[in-house]
């Protein structure tokens, strides 16, 4: 079965109040079967337009990374997140060859 990640690129505005954001997003997270693969970190922009903050999450299936996104406690999370940045966020489903 192909694992399921989640790509988040994120523009934060207020780093101090994106801190509940990232506290409150492990538990459903990590219930889900989620592990941080990159939160934050160096980058190069090798072509095309980025944000300044970059996050891979997987999971142990496509299934499981969207239940987590809908799931209450991801979206109790995420709505500490929606004031203080701008993200794009996609569920994509790995490559099992």
């Amino acid at each position: 079965m192909a694992k399921g990640y989640w790509i988040a690129r994120v523009d934060v505005h207020d780093p101090e109040a994106y801190k509940a954001y990232m506290a409150a997003n492990g538990e459903p997270i990590a219930r889900f079967g989620g592990r941080f693969i990159i939160r934050g970190g160096r980058h190069e922009v090798a072509e095309g337009a980025a944000r300044a903050r970059n996050v891979v999450v997987e999971f142990p299936s496509y299934q499981a990374a969207v239940a987590c996104f809908h799931d209450s406690g991801y979206q109790d999370a995420r709505a500490l997140r929606i004031p203080v940045s701008e993200a794009d966020l996609i569920i994509i489903e790995g490559h099992d060859g």
